[in-house]
């Protein structure tokens, strides 16, 4: 995670642990929340209002009847 954190490209990282393949790799991409909280940072809209998405109760209800 170190390595991703510090900008390291994927490739080189499944070369290094030995990965046959570079989507074993995407594992550990895909547990870092915080890496995936830091992406979507910089992907917010300039004119949205900083803070995490809060769904409605309606929201919520929907989901919980699907």
């Amino acid at each position: 995670m170190r390595l991703l954190h510090a900008g390291v490209d994927t490739a080189v990282i499944a070369l290094w642990l030995g990965h046959e393949n570079v989507a074993t790799t995407q594992i550990y991409i895909h547990a870092d929340l915080a890496l995936k909280e830091q992406a979507l940072a910089r992907t917010a809209p300039q004119d949205a209002a900083p803070g995490r998405y809060r769904p409605t109760d309606t929201t919520l209800a929907f989901l919980d009847g699907l």
